[in-house]
């Protein structure tokens, strides 16, 4: 009677595993950071996958096979320990300087409304505007429009195409320029930001190569890592951008660990996407521009914003500087 009875169980089980096993192996190449390849673009999708993993815990419990359901069940864990913080605040320091308001955008090769993103420098008071894919043209229109009264202090590297950078500010700008990233020769604006009341702080426009198909995935990583370092003993950093990259990739992880902390991921909005399907493609958005604050600074809120033209949305924001000492 035994027999019978296991050929009709081992193709369930062979069903579970099956099942488990995806979710599973995406759990420990997230955990050790192994993603190469096509897996570059796959693992920003993470947070989806992390909730797709609880189908096949169901599904083996449900059908009562103890190894697929433990294999599930960490698998689930581990992929919610990476995700859920993110929708959680975190603690803060404690800090009693001024507040200043840093808006990052991209303008997809200046295509971005222009008069929009005026209009939410204007009305959200933005202190600090960081931009990417700046085109001569968009410097032009949005000057016209009242941004240089709005922000007369500016590092501006505006080309044609996607390569451009800008650095706009309500208060003075020392120490400004603006890098080449070697990957996709991206430019990134740069200068220290003269807060009254506060220690002065280094703000960068950010935008490392895209990682848009397998053979550009070493400019990726070359960019990424050539991001400027959290300086902890050291004056205060701000990167603000279009990082091309997720809380599940491994090199944007070890550039927070340098001692950034992610504004969005600091107030419960890590989850909240920036990206897609804005431009009309069919794929669910996942959260690549990003604002990166030292860890000296206290983040009180984000925000995120639709911008008409353009395939990300803005991100806004508020951080509490340390008084000027």
């Amino acid at each position: 009677m035994e027999r019978p009875v296991r050929r009709r169980r081992t193709p369930v089980t062979v069903l579970c595993w099956l099942a488990v096993l995806p979710a599973a192996g995406w759990a420990v190449l997230r955990l050790a950071g192994l993603e190469r390849g096509p897996l570059v673009q796959a693992f920003a999708f993470t947070p989806y996958v992390a909730a797709g993993a609880l189908a096949p815990l169901v599904l083996a419990l449900a059908l009562r096979r103890r190894g697929p359901a433990v294999v599930a069940a960490l698998a689930a864990l581990a992929l919610a320990g990476v995700v859920v913080p993110r929708a959680l605040d975190a603690d803060e320091p404690a800090v009693d300087g001024p507040t200043v308001r840093v808006l990052t955008a991209n303008l997809l090769l200046g295509q971005a409304d222009p008069g929009a993103l005026v209009d939410l420098v204007r009305t959200r008071r933005v202190d600090v505007l960081a931009v990417q894919e700046f085109t001569p043209q968009a410097a032009a229109t949005l000057d016209r429009l009242g941004l240089a009264t709005l922000l007369p202090y500016r590092e501006l590297a505006a080309e044609p195409g996607a390569t451009g950078s800008g650095l706009y500010a309500r208060f003075p700008l020392s120490d400004t320029g603006a890098r080449r990233n070697q990957g996709f020769a991206f430019r990134q604006a740069y200068g220290t930001v003269a807060v009254p009341g506060a220690p002065p702080v280094r703000v960068e426009s950010a935008h490392p190569a895209s990682p848009y198909e397998v053979r550009v995935v070493p400019d990726w990583f070359t960019d990424l890592r050539a991001q400027p370092p959290a300086t902890p003993h050291g004056p205060l950093s701000v990167l603000a951008g279009d990082f091309n990259a997720t809380l599940d990739h491994a090199p944007l992880r070890a550039l927070i660990a340098t001692g950034y902390a992610d504004a969005a991921d600091a107030t419960g909005r890590g989850l909240v996407g920036t990206w897609g399907p804005y431009d009309g493609d069919p794929i669910p958005p996942v959260t690549i521009d990003h604002v990166l604050a030292d860890r000296r600074i206290a983040v009180r809120a984000v925000s995120v914003h639709p911008l008409p033209g353009s395939d990300h949305r803005a991100v806004l924001a508020e951080l509490r500087l340390p008084a000027a000492r």
